[in-house]
């Protein structure tokens, strides 16, 4: 393997959505990860794996919403526990759950104290609860009962939300991504979490058949969760719960218009930042 990488800094305005979509769209032309900042992201790809034409096919950098430019240089090879000890700070969420890398102490309890612990080795997988919906997520769940409860988390990332499913009793959590490194980084997960009742796969919704949940999280985009939304319902189970983010307040209507063909009733709205998470019950 190359020790030589080249270090792509792509300066983004306005930084959201453009960010999220470039670094989804580098992951699967090749890059091996990425460091994001207050100007965008530097995406890191080793030099035998990179090509002149490597960017011709980057959506996001041919749509007149958005400004992108970037440089590039070539670097020794990345130390990445560096990188994320530098730029992973630990989250908690309404002060019951905290979220931090192997690399950070144990967190100090404030008012009555951190019940749920949750470490996340982030790699290039996105949910390490920093991003707006990951955080939202977290607060649904933190509100629902899972006790045996039979979950899937679709598009699950690091796997954090599987992982806190199965740390609020969860019976089986489903932890499915279609990128390769997600689901490798999933497992990595499950293991420092100690996790006994995950089952990680690399898949779409069409891995989903004939399985049947209590509670579906699905934090994507809107256009994937537009076309998905109708196998979710038919994977809920009576009185089942679907967790819907990745999208903004404006999303909303959109994604309540085609919920409403499968007699879902959006039971509750967070908001942060303009990103919503949305909590439907099945009727």
């Amino acid at each position: 393997m190359s020790n030589i990488y080249l270090a792509y800094n792509f300066i983004v305005s306005p930084k959201e959505p453009a960010t999220e979509i470039l670094i989804a769209e580098l992951g699967l032309a090749g890059f091996e990860s990425f460091v994001e900042n207050d100007n965008g992201v530097i995406a890191y790809i080793q030099k035998e794996e990179h090509n002149n034409t490597i960017l011709d096919d980057i959506f996001v950098l041919n749509n007149n919403e958005f400004d992108i430019s970037f440089t590039k240089e070539e670097i020794a090879q990345v130390n990445w526990n560096r990188e994320w000890e530098k730029n992973f700070n630990p989250i908690q969420v309404d002060n019951k759950v905290s979220v931090r890398a192997p690399f950070h102490q144990n967190p100090i309890p404030i008012g009555i104290g951190i019940k749920y612990d949750i470490i996340i080795e982030p790699k290039m997988s996105f949910g390490t609860g920093h991003h707006e919906t990951t955080h939202l997520m977290i607060q649904h769940l933190i509100e629902l009962n899972l006790e045996g409860k039979m979950v899937l988390d679709m598009g699950c990332g690091t796997g954090i939300l599987a992982i806190f499913s199965e740390m609020k009793g969860a019976k089986i959590t489903d932890a499915i991504d279609i990128d390769e490194w997600c689901y490798e980084n999933t497992f990595d997960n499950l293991e420092l979490n100690n996790c006994k009742k995950v089952d990680a796969y690399q898949g779409d919704a069409s891995f989903l058949g004939f399985r049947s949940y209590d509670i579906i999280i699905a934090n994507i985009n809107r256009n994937i969760l537009l076309n998905d939304i109708k196998t979710y319902v038919n994977c809920l189970n009576d009185n089942g719960i679907l967790l819907l983010s990745g999208f903004y307040q404006e999303d909303t209507p959109v994604i309540d218009a085609e919920t409403s063909k499968y007699n879902l009733k959006l039971d509750k709205i967070i908001e942060r930042n303009n990103w919503v998470a949305l909590k439907y019950a099945l009727q």
